[in-house]
Formats: C-alpha cells, structure tokens, sequence
C-alpha cells in the first residue's frame, strides 16, 4: 500500500486540480491561449493521474469487504470465488500503485520530447549487426503499438540484412521519458543463422536515446558547421542515388559528425541532420550541466551510459534481463514483436521508487 507521504502527495493534487479547473474557466485565461493550453495539458495529466487513485481507492475499498466476507462466509463456492476476487483485486491495486508512483515523481522536463536513437552494432561481427536490426524492428513495432512516428534518418546496412549503425527519430508523446532507459550495452545470446555449428554466441549493440532539442536549447553558429555532399551507399557500400543528396555536417569546435542519406532531397537530408547534431549537442550540454547529478543518479541507479551492459536477450531460455534492476522475463518472443510495456514500466517504477526514496 501507499505510505502517508504519498497519499498526502496525491490529496494535495486534488487540490491542485480543482484550482486549475477554476482558472481554465476564467475569462481572462481563456483569452491567452499559451497559458490556455499549458494549464489545459497540466489539467489532463493531474486529471488522468487522479482517475488512477480513485480506481485505487475504490479497489482497496473491495479488497477490505472481500477480506470480511471471508471471516463469515461458509460457502465452499463462495469462498472460492471471493479468493479469485481477492487475488485479482492485489494484482489490480498492485499496478495502480505503480502508476501513481510515476506520477508522482518530479518529471524530467524533457521527458515529452521526441528522441533521436543511435543503435550500432558492438561485438560480434555479422551476427552484431543482424541483432540491431533486430531491436531497431522491436522499437518500431513498440512505436506503432503506441501510435508514435519512426522517421529514418542513417543507416549502415549490411548484405545479410543487419545494420552496422541505424539512426531514426520517434516523434509522439511522452516519447523521451519511455525509451530514454533504452541507452547502454544490449546483450543477445543465441544460435546465429551464421553458425553451422550450432554453438550459441554472445554479441553486443548500443543503444543511445537523446531528447530532440529545442531552438530555445541549442544556438549554433553556421560558421561552426561543415557541409559536404555526397551520394548516398547501400549495403556494400555502392551508389544508390545518381544525384549528389546525402549530407555530412561536420561541428568543428566539438568535433562532431552527423551523416544523413536516407532521403531523396538534399534539403530533407540537411533538415535531418541537423536535427541529430542538435540533440547531440544538447545531450552534451546537459551532460556537462548536471554532471554531479548524474553522478548520484549513477550511483543509485546505473547511468544508462551506453557503454553500460544494461540488458541480456538470451534466446535459448526466452529470457531477459535487465541488470540494473535485476529484472527478468521469459517471455522474449513477445517482447522482440514490441510488447515492450511491462518490461519498460517495471523498469520505470523501480528506478522511480529508488528515485523517490532518495528524496
């Protein structure tokens, strides 16, 4: 169950959100539509996180008459049926603490932003690549499921149809603050289709997630950036476009590298690209801000550095695992088809709780 702390937490967001019902009304609001639509968005999410307590409290309210009912009733049937209830009503009140839990932890600001990820194949040659494409599949079929947009942006792929390196934007809500534990070393173990053998390898991918940046976050001077054009390559590395459209841009005081070939438009490249050297840049940024936060958060939690081994997908036994939450689910298949929900919610709660203990 919630402690005190917490259901005090969430009276005083009941509070809150008869307040802001009362300013959406005023007029005066109404009128500035910034402000209307700000106020509008903190209404929803204050409104759907208390529709998650009121279904708490009104399944704990069952759980208890349920638990009477037990004392007194004599009925084998019926005492059957009310366990099953029980048991169902704990599964119930189990989740919804989790989401309220989420909910109320302070939000990273950026948590509502597209992303940029970055998946590269590590250790294990071909098979390396053939797992990245894997997971690139498994976050486009989790994207789908949630009505999110995948927009590719680079890729590297090989002849056997892996990628060496694939970079893509998400665009939808809440995008960042899903998949941003996404980033860090992914294990696989498995047979490869390589392997006439039948020996079971262990290959690596990294995964980096960055929140796309604002122009409010990020000012680049043009005169910092290197261009250059060139004609896109497939698998192998031979031309597939006769006319000159893939860019390269090039941050000259970080160093910094963004290709983009995926479009026919030269323009949409460039747009592409510098999208990517944006987010990179602002992750850069925010890094080097909060390094003493990120070093307590590393502390408590992992840093999801993308070095970091963070997760194993071991096909023989179905089973992964996520290491910074000593988290394991076998049930793999369902989860490289993009039922990613229950694998990236416990993760999110129980980072949050260590989070929130902390406070």
């Amino acid at each position: 169950m919630l402690n005190e702390n917490l259901i005090e937490k969430l009276n005083q967001l009941e509070e809150k959100h008869k307040k802001l019902q009362q300013d959406l009304s005023d007029p005066a609001v109404m009128k500035d539509m910034n402000r209307f639509r700000s106020l509008s968005q903190e209404e929803k999410e204050l409104s759907d996180t208390l529709v998650v307590y009121r279904n708490y409290n009104e399944a704990l309210k069952q759980l208890r008459e349920n638990e009477e009912l037990m004392g007194v009733e004599k009925d084998p049937d019926m005492l059957e049926m009310i366990k099953e209830e029980i048991t169902k009503l704990k599964e119930q009140i189990e989740s919804y603490e989790n989401r309220l839990i989420i909910a109320l932890l302070p939000k990273d600001p950026r948590d509502s932003r597209n992303a940029i990820m970055e998946i590269r194949a590590g250790v294990g040659g071909e098979e390396a690549s053939l797992f990245a494409g894997d997971l690139f599949r498994m976050y486009s079929k989790y994207a789908e499921g949630k009505g999110w947009k995948i927009g590719l942006i680079d890729s590297h792929p090989t002849e056997l149809g892996g990628f060496k390196e694939i970079i893509f934007s998400v665009e939808g809500n809440g995008v960042y603050g899903k998949l941003k534990y996404e980033s860090g070393a992914h294990r696989v173990q498995r047979v490869p289709t390589t392997e006439s053998g039948g020996r079971i390898h262990t290959s690596a991918v990294t995964v980096a997630v960055l929140p796309e940046a604002e122009d409010v976050d990020i000012d680049i001077n043009p005169s910092d950036v290197k261009m250059d054009v060139f004609h896109s390559s497939g698998a192998g590395g031979q031309n597939v476009n006769k006319v000159a459209t893939a860019i390269r841009l090039t941050h000259i005081p970080t160093g910094i590298v963004v290709v983009c070939q995926d479009e026919r438009s030269q323009y949409k490249n460039r747009v592409k690209a510098m999208k990517v050297l944006k987010a990179r840049l602002y992750d850069m940024k925010v890094k080097e801000e909060n390094a003493k936060i990120e070093n307590e958060r590393r502390k408590q939690v992992g840093s999801g550095d993308r070095s970091e081994r963070i997760r194993t997908y071991n096909f023989p036994q179905n089973r992964v695992t996520d290491h910074r939450v000593n988290l394991t689910l076998y049930k793999l298949g369902e989860i490289m088809e993009g039922h990613l929900d229950e694998l990236i919610d416990t993760l999110i709660v129980q980072i949050r709780t260590k989070m929130l203990d902390s406070i």
